[in-house]
């Protein structure tokens, strides 16, 4: 953790970790504006501000906190920017991350509600969130096209990946417990692997 905090004072360099943490605060709070589509769309735009643009984290690191995310209780786009921000600056950093994502959600929230007798029923509002979540999806995918090479790393993977897919595509197993399997089984993949490499 020391050493992912060292390389925020890297990319950073010049700013007191005040400075730091009103960054991490106004990123996050930049993606938190278009954060829709059940919160998925977060991690395209984390992997383009927090790798390539910033320099931040590695892809690796996306793809262990996504999972962690995901698996812990709660909602998963606060669990992934409490993550990121920890490992950039601690405590401090993990809340700065988490009241910059919620901030436009909250401010959306209480503005909607304010209106809210006289949206419920706007045609126009109903066709602009429709719009919105259909450009969701590509966001999506690129993500995910980004990160395949991190994640798809041999032939055993990509057939988790497909018969996870299936299992949570086309039956009602609970997707905790799919993530569960995973977890066993790349545990034991891995265990396999050492195994053979120390015979």
């Amino acid at each position: 953790m020391e050493r992912d905090r060292k390389r925020s004072d890297d990319t950073e360099s010049g700013f007191s970790r005040a400075g730091r943490l009103a960054i991490m605060f106004w990123t996050m709070a930049k993606i938190g504006c278009f954060t829709f589509g059940g919160g998925w769309s977060i991690i395209g735009q984390i992997q383009i501000e927090f790798v390539e643009k910033r320099k931040w984290m590695t892809e690796e690191e996306i793809i262990d906190f996504m999972s962690l995310a995901k698996s812990f209780p709660g909602i998963m786009i606060i669990n992934m920017s409490v993550l990121c921000g920890y490992a950039m600056e601690g405590a401090p950093g993990a809340l700065a991350a988490a009241f910059g994502l919620a901030a436009p959600a909250v401010a959306a929230i209480g503005l909607v509600t304010y209106f809210y007798d006289s949206l419920k029923s706007n045609l126009y509002v109903e066709k602009v969130l429709n719009g919105v979540r259909c450009v969701v999806i590509p966001i999506i995918l690129q993500a995910s096209w980004k990160l395949k090479d991190k994640s798809l790393t041999g032939t055993i993977s990509c057939l988790l990946l497909a018969v996870s897919f299936g299992v949570c595509a086309f039956t009602d197993v609970s997707k905790p417990l799919v993530m569960t399997a995973g977890a066993l089984l790349g545990l034991w993949v891995w265990r396999g692997g050492k195994s053979h490499g120390a015979a």
